[in-house]
């Protein structure tokens, strides 16, 4: 990480370095919800055909994507893959989402390392690992974790809705308010959000387009809720005096405040009938 002024460059290696763990996220991990309530209803409008890869594809082994396992069972990769009415080759827009989605895990997880690394977090975790952490220093460590876990969720929510504001349409999705919001460190908390998305896109993303409506729903619930909850929490200062700058994205990390593209504009496209065009070469010629 370079700093030039109050703005710290966010390297692309930092980036990088998070991809596997991001994609392991992504493909398959076991959460059992402790806010939210799953629902079991979102694949009656599909066929239950072979071709339905959401209930039968299997990326993670020992996972299955079936919706009528344990709600445990997250596999957001193959929940997104099946957001095309059961068409058997992933979309460019689903490729799109899942790499915006691994990019902005990604960049939340070096976020929240940087953090932990000026707010003393990692000394702290390393101490715990040790078996080393004085008693004296409980409150501070699990208050630091807390702090690390918001901001893992509000980059990760300000990164998607950001990367993928390009790509929305006036199609739009209610997701409602985000339920599983945890603190118990930055990992966990990705797991809840991650778990609730998954729930989220099978529930509303039945082709591509809501597909990407859906996730940047749930991303923009997903700021408001956590901004709420960071209002009144300790230990953020390292994070909401500073930025995290992303060259490759034009995209800059800002204390709890979302991206100037993370919500996007709908452009409305007025076509003229041939009769309406107007030349501006010549002034003699009136509409």
């Amino acid at each position: 990480m370079s700093q030039t002024s109050d703005q710290m460059e966010l390297r692309e290696a930092e980036i990088v370095a998070h991809y596997p763990m991001a994609l392991a996220m992504l493909q398959g991990f076991d959460h059992a919800p402790r806010i939210g309530k799953a629902t079991d209803a979102p694949t009656q409008e599909r066929s239950s055909g072979i071709g339905t890869r959401r209930r039968f594809r299997t990326t993670t082994p020992g996972l299955v994507t079936r919706r009528t396992t344990p709600t445990g069972a997250v596999q957001l990769m193959a929940t997104i893959e099946g957001a095309d009415d059961d068409d058997a080759l992933m979309s460019p827009v689903q490729a799109t989402v899942l790499n915006a989605l691994r990019r902005a895990i990604s960049i939340a997880l070096a976020v929240a390392e940087n953090y932990a690394g000026v707010s003393g977090l990692g000394d702290l975790k390393r101490a715990n690992l040790e078996g080393a952490l004085p008693p004296a220093r409980k409150t501070e460590f699990s208050e630091l974790l807390a702090a690390e876990a918001l901001i893992t969720l509000y980059v990760f929510g300000n990164a998607t809705a950001y990367l993928l504001s390009a790509h929305q349409t006036e199609v739009t999705v209610e997701v409602g308010e985000v339920e599983e919001v945890l603190t118990d460190n930055g990992h966990t908390a990705l797991h809840g959000a991650l778990w609730e998305l998954d729930q989220d896109v099978a529930a509303h993303a039945p082709d591509d387009t809501h597909l990407v409506a859906a996730v940047t729903a749930f991303a923009e619930a997903l700021m408001e809720k956590v901004a709420l909850r960071a209002s009144n929490a300790p230990r953020l200062a390292p994070f909401t005096q500073g930025s995290w700058r992303i060259e490759a994205d034009d995209f800059t990390v800002q204390g709890f405040s979302p991206a100037h593209a993370a919500k996007s504009t709908t452009l409305t496209m007025t076509f003229k009938k041939p009769h309406e065009v107007v030349a501006t070469t010549s002034p003699s010629i009136r509409r």
